[in-house]
């Protein structure tokens, strides 16, 4: 088992979440983040956070050992990247895009609760969070754009689960699909949070 290293420890959390979920297969019991959390264990050390995750306890032959340095952190949180600096080196192209798919997806879902409990701020911020978490998820993706090509090269897609996007959905790894929907998902949170800040007393 060799360590990998995170730009953000969002980014590390994301990335067991991802393996775990594709070490489970077909059959296999599915379980949700917080299951997977509950079997990851976080320590501080003089330079780095080590998140290791061990998915024995899940029915899962598998242990993930990501760094994650202090430096790459704070450097992320002042410059307000959720996922860090850089390109990803843990999460392909197509994987990124199938997470912004999810927090789109929840995101829609939340808003439509929302109708009903508007005074709900837990549920206000969860909106806003997975409207943001889509668009920087699909800009990780963009990330992987050489700065005049038109579409994301074959290199990013390095995972079975990435490859297997790409090729049902060529079409969203181009520039054009790509900055659409990052500004589309901007739009929405920005509506979100207009709609329902202008409408309170």
């Amino acid at each position: 088992m060799s360590s990998q290293r995170a730009r953000t420890l969002v980014e590390a959390y994301l990335y067991i979440r991802i393996t775990a979920r594709a070490a489970e297969g077909e059959g296999h019991e599915r379980h949700t983040a917080r299951d997977y959390e509950a079997q990851t264990a976080l320590t501080e050390g003089p330079d780095e956070w080590r998140l290791f995750f061990d998915g024995r306890d899940l029915g899962l032959a598998l242990r993930i050992d990501v760094h994650i340095p202090y430096r790459a952190e704070a450097d992320a949180r002042r410059d307000g990247l959720r996922f860090g600096h850089g390109t990803s080196e843990l999460i392909d192209a197509g994987q990124w895009r199938m997470v912004s798919s999810g927090y789109a997806e929840r995101a829609m879902r939340e808003d439509l609760r929302f109708i009903d409990t508007p005074t709900d701020a837990d549920l206000f911020g969860s909106v806003v969070l997975g409207w943001e978490s889509a668009r920087d998820a699909v800009a990780e993706a963009a990330k992987f754009l050489p700065p005049t090509a038109k579409e994301v090269p074959p290199s990013a897609f390095w995972t079975e689960t990435g490859r297997a996007a790409h090729r049902e959905r060529p079409d969203l790894f181009t520039r054009e699909s790509l900055e659409r929907d990052i500004a589309s998902y901007e739009e929405a949170r920005v509506e979100f949070i207009v709609m329902h800040t202008s409408a309170r007393p």
